[in-house]
């Protein structure tokens, strides 16, 4: 079956069984998600994960710092 023949298909199911047909879609993708999740866990693809949050933690705490010293030195100026 064709991408356009599945679309038709989809496109003229009634109400009642395209909310079912949704519910089932929305699992099967969930499913196909955590998969690959799991297979990427496995394979070591995450890994990095962990530093490069630590590294965007680091990054938005220095924002902040500099937020603060910039609004302590407007302060300081009036």
């Amino acid at each position: 079956m064709s991408i356009e023949e599945l679309q038709s298909a989809v496109a003229q199911l009634p109400a009642e069984e395209l909310d079912r047909f949704s519910r089932w879609f929305e699992e099967f993708l969930a499913e196909q998600w955590d998969r690959q999740i799991e297979a990427d866990i496995l394979a070591g693809r995450l890994d990095a994960a962990p530093r490069s949050l630590r590294g965007a933690d680091r990054a938005v705490t220095d924002i902040e710092h500099l937020r603060r010293a910039q609004q302590g030195a407007a302060g300081d100026a009036r």
